[in-house]
């Protein structure tokens, strides 16, 4: 008996003709072929919806840079498709893929909105063809009542008791010397110590909200009486910024309430003082400023 080990068979599927080689060889052609065909035909449609898009973009107009983009994003997303790995948004561009719900759902709320605007639009022209209907008030009159700060009111009390009230404003330069000047300090009055308000430094913060609103402006014409402008001129601050300015004048100018503001103060609020005293928790005539308190400053 041989001592020596049996060889092993190396006979089988690595000598040519054999049948294992052989049907390795027809499942490779197999795959090559399917692979091709899959390819082809891909090819082939790929091609066909770009002569579609193009001809669709002639007709419509759409310029050429668009047309690039939206057929770059076709080929790509059908390439993703063919290698397997589905369309462009998904896996790992998630985020890409809920972009889409979100704008869709943004583009949802704003015609929301938008209908609810006309339905709104809608029902205002309804009740204007309505001859059995009746307003009170202005319906923003509620609002504005909400953004007024209790100085407000003394302010548009005083506008629509006593008038329009003098402003100034200082320039710098001395008219015709100067074919321009420069402003140093505008719309000085004495409206917050007129008024009574508690809060003298918020009064020019007070005007421009009451303008904001549309209940006061500030005009351009003078009030009636010009001895009333003496008295303001004469305040100090005025003369602070007149001697501040180096050379500088006044321009009188005066500040009113709105024909809108004249019926908001006539429908809200109570300016006779016999009205006010009638109110419960009245404490007098909001009117008057408090001497001791103001004196006679300007704001």
């Amino acid at each position: 008996m041989s001592d020596r080990p049996p060889e092993a068979d190396t006979r089988g599927t690595h000598e040519p003709g054999s049948p294992g080689l052989l049907r390795t060889s027809r499942a490779l052609a197999r795959i090559a072929a399917a692979a091709y065909w899959r390819s082809a035909r891909w090819t082939v449609a790929a091609s066909a919806r770009a002569s579609r898009r193009v001809m669709s973009a002639a007709v419509n107009g759409q310029s050429s840079a668009e047309l690039f983009r939206s057929a770059r994003d076709e080929v790509q997303d059908q390439a993703r498709r063919f290698l397997g790995f589905g369309p462009r948004g998904a896996g790992e561009d998630g985020a890409e893929a809920g972009a889409a719900p979100v704008a869709d759902e943004a583009e949802a709320q704003r015609e929301e909105a938008a209908k609810t605007l006309r339905e709104r639009g809608a029902e205002l022209l309804r009740r204007s063809a309505d001859v059995n209907f009746e307003e009170d008030a202005h319906p923003a009159y509620a609002r504005i009542l909400d953004q007024l700060a209790p100085d407000e009111g003394r302010i548009l009390r005083l506008l629509i008791v006593e008038g329009p009230q003098p402003s100034v404003d200082v320039r710098a330069g001395l008219l015709p010397l100067k074919v321009t000047t420069d402003l140093v300090a505008p719309g000085l009055t004495m409206i917050g110590a007129e008024a009574g308000c508690r809060h003298l430094e918020d009064v020019p913060a007070y005007l421009n909200n009451l303008f904001r609103l549309g209940l006061i402006w500030f005009s351009s014409e003078p009030v009636d009486d010009q001895a009333r402008y003496q008295v303001l001129e004469a305040q100090p601050d005025v003369g602070e910024a007149i001697k501040n300015a180096g050379r500088a004048h006044t321009v009188r100018r005066s500040v009113e309430l709105t024909p809108f503001g004249k019926d908001f103060c006539k429908l809200c609020l109570p300016v006779e003082t016999a009205e006010l005293e009638a109110l419960p928790g009245s404490v007098g005539d909001v009117g008057e400023p408090d001497a001791g308190e103001h004196g006679n400053g300007s704001n």
